[in-house]
């Protein structure tokens, strides 16, 4: 369905697991940097703030708690915006690896891939010639033969990991098997609804993000979960705001920031995930739609709030 509320839920995913520090000089490294980039969102009207970290030395994706513990709390005392911690980290991290940050930090929202998948980077090596840290070809080159797991038995453990500290889920559903692997574990009772569904068009290994990919998706959910789901999309790369405009006209959710995609524009780089939000929340009010504040997006998705959280 789409939401219930005309107002937009806009989330902001500030600097992600994909991309590397040569691909931008905007992308958020640092914690000083993560931090200034969320609280840059949130200012400019993002309800939900999507959080990866980052060694500050080299820019490679991390998932120990401790690369977390500098920004959490700059960024709760700062915004009151829900602050949302990976569990899909990088494709080439363990499940365990990944699950450590939203275990320790008990957030209002943790997202959860919803399937294995071959989740293509490699490409992105036709880009760029030279590259700041030896990390970084090595890092998009193991991307032609990993698989990003996530088996019936991990999305299982982490429901089960997460679920008993009150953390609620973005579910990202790169594919329609995954919108039917959302639905086996509604039918077991191991989801509650509203389901947060987020779908992502255009990684390579996942949906595209043609216009009848995304109605697809949508009516693949829609026939699934009826009245029980909240829709939200995001297009990687180009797509996304072409993919946003699509679904907010057809009563979405959106989702922006520097984790999905550079640029701010053909050929020209986001200096900024405000930049984006900016730009997809002129699109929404093009459209008559209304923002939704971060206390409207938690009484959507039945949150438990930001005093609740582990920090």
């Amino acid at each position: 369905m789409a939401s219930k509320t005309r107002k937009v839920v806009i989330t902001c995913a500030v600097t992600g697991g994909i991309h590397t520090p040569t691909m931008s000089p905007h992308l958020p490294v640092t914690p000083d940097e993560i931090a200034q980039a969320a609280i840059g969102a949130a200012e400019a009207g993002a309800a939900i703030i999507h959080l990866h970290a980052r060694d500050p030395e080299t820019g490679r994706p991390t998932q120990a708690p401790e690369a977390f513990a500098p920004f959490l709390p700059r960024i709760k005392q700062a915004t009151n915006a829900v602050l949302n911690l990976t569990t899909g980290g990088a494709p080439h991290m363990s499940v365990e690896e990944r699950l450590q940050p939203a275990m320790r930090y008990a957030p209002e929202v943790a997202s959860l891939n919803m399937g294995s998948m071959n989740f293509g980077l490699f490409p992105m090596l036709e880009r760029y010639r030279d590259f700041r840290h030896a990390w970084e070809p090595e890092f998009l080159e193991r991307t032609r033969d990993i698989v990003f797991k996530n088996t019936y038995k991990d999305i299982e453990n982490i429901l089960a990991a997460c679920s008993g500290n009150g953390t609620r889920f973005e579910f990202e559903c790169y594919d329609t098997s995954h919108l039917y692997n959302l639905a086996h574990f509604l039918d077991r009772k191991l989801v509650t609804p509203p389901l947060f569904v987020q779908t992502v068009f255009g990684i390579l290994g996942g949906i595209g993000a043609h216009p009848d990919d995304v109605m697809h998706m949508k009516r693949t959910a829609d026939r699934l979960f009826g009245e029980d789901y909240v829709w939200s999309v995001l297009g990687a790369g180009r797509n996304q705001m072409p993919v946003a405009s699509m679904a907010a006209a057809m009563g979405g959710n959106v989702r922006v920031g520097l984790e999905d995609s550079l640029w701010d524009g053909p050929g020209r780089l986001a200096t900024s995930n405000a930049a984006q939000v900016a730009r997809v929340r002129k699109i929404l009010e093009g459209l008559s739609l209304e923002v939704a504040s971060p206390d409207e997006a938690r009484a959507l998705l039945a949150l438990k709030g930001g005093d609740a959280v582990g920090f």
